[in-house]
């Protein structure tokens, strides 16, 4: 799926607060928060809303394969004019 650092990272890139994306995702901010330090996995369809809402906003998750130097990480999509 994804790893509590993308989504910390996910949110950097679109300047999102942990409420932002509750909101945006439909799961509450403490599922959020708890998520991003570690304190539990959400639910699936709770962990799939999440990273829509964050794919929706443009972001892509980079798998280790994808990634240069072999981690898993994250970027904004490229916007054509």
């Amino acid at each position: 799926m994804f790893t509590d650092a993308q989504c910390r990272a996910a949110r950097g890139l679109l300047a999102w607060s942990q409420s932002d994306l509750a909101s945006k995702s439909g799961v509450s901010r403490a599922t959020v928060a708890d998520f991003e330090t570690g304190k539990r996995q959400p639910i699936a369809n709770n962990l799939a809303a999440i990273r829509g809402a964050l794919e929706s906003a443009g972001v892509i998750f980079l798998s280790d394969a994808q990634s240069v130097d072999g981690g898993p990480g994250v970027r904004l999509a490229r916007i054509e004019p």
